[in-house]
């Protein structure tokens, strides 16, 4: 379960008593609310859809994918589809196979949802060994499925705008630099990287 509107708002209380920008931006535009999602594979494949698509769009996708599937939850009934099938629910050869790499290894155990590692960076290891899950689908996995406190998305780029509008920057840091800056904000990156998101007014999956 991702972190909770209680959890976020604790979060961002500890760091805004040491950061006056962030003390600042949330009395702008106040609290984000919540944003939990399942944990197990629905979640990581619904970000696969999500991926160079509107928000929109991708709920349009997954519609007509699920209504294809059947289960969505079991992997093998999305690895019982064929090419064709898949395709004419909106997706992508490229994005079949990374879903159908995902369903694979959660058949065969490869990947278990239940089992990830406590470590983050451990956990972030293991999921992007699944062909098509980058670090950024990995990070917000944990951050909203799991509710890991410390994820910090650092490529994302509403992350790195409001980073630098918050912080006020002349431009948009680097991924490098957007990691580099939040380093004081640790163990709460997490409800920060939420809290962006909801300044950049944007959904994320």
């Amino acid at each position: 379960m991702g972190l909770t509107a209680a959890q976020l708002r604790a979060g961002l209380d500890a760091v805004a008593a040491d950061d006056s920008r962030i003390a600042a931006a949330i009395a702008r535009v106040g609290y984000p609310e919540e944003r939990i999602r399942g944990r197990g594979m629905v979640t990581l494949l619904r970000t696969i859809v999500g991926q160079q698509v509107s928000f929109k769009a991708a709920d349009s996708i997954w519609a007509k994918c699920a209504g294809i599937v059947g289960d969505v939850e079991d992997p093998t009934a999305w690895l019982a589809r064929s090419d064709e099938e898949l395709r004419a629910g909106g997706l992508s050869r490229q994005k079949i196979g990374y879903m159908q790499s995902l369903a694979h290894a959660t058949a065969s155990g490869a990947l278990d949802f239940d089992a990830l590692p406590a470590d983050d960076e451990a956990a972030i290891a293991q999921l992007v060994e699944v062909k098509g899950i980058g670090r950024w689908s990995a990070e917000i996995y944990l951050l909203f499925s799991e509710g890991r406190t410390d994820i910090w998305p650092a490529g994302d780029l509403a992350v790195q705008i409001e980073t630098g509008r918050i912080l006020g920057l002349d431009a948009k840091p680097s991924e490098k630099l957007t990691r580099t800056l939040a380093e004081s904000w640790a163990p709460h990156r997490g409800s920060v990287a939420v809290f962006m998101w909801h300044h950049y007014k944007t959904a994320v999956i």
